[in-house]
């Protein structure tokens, strides 16, 4: 959808189910193994009890939105606020939903409330995304 095409209040979503194999693909791509998200004996010592999955994995159905579905394919994602709520444990079903809070036609520039839950409707993350909706063919 381009700037023009968009609304306040459009919103869009996406759900995924994390797994142990999303977590150990995620953590060797990115190189980030800390325990708290592959080692279940030093998990379980922490405050969680056990494995959490890598906050930002979570965060990153949020791209998955704004890329396939609001405003999607050829937008550019220019910048993302976050706040990390709660932890998500293997097995959480996850939903980010993207709003259309804001548009700045001027600028070709989209805000959008971002917000991710888990299978409960309680809130894992929360934020504000910055996109440059694609131009109009």
């Amino acid at each position: 959808m381009t700037i023009r095409e968009l609304k306040i209040g459009d919103q869009a979503s996406t759900a995924k189910t994390i797994s142990e194999s999303d977590v150990y693909l995620f953590a060797g791509i990115t190189g980030d193994h800390n325990p708290a998200h592959v080692n279940e004996v030093y998990a379980s010592q922490t405050r969680f009890g056990r494995r959490i999955a890598h906050g930002i994995l979570s965060a990153g159905l949020i791209s998955a939105v704004l890329a396939m579905k609001l405003p999607g394919p050829g937008a550019i994602y220019l910048g993302q606020e976050l706040k990390f709520v709660r932890p998500v444990y293997f097995g959480d079903t996850i939903t980010a939903t993207c709003t259309v809070s804001e548009l700045l036609p001027e600028k070709n520039i989209a805000r959008l409330e971002t917000v991710c839950t888990n299978q409960d409707g309680a809130v894992v993350i929360k934020g504000t995304a910055t996109v440059m909706p694609p131009s109009a063919a």
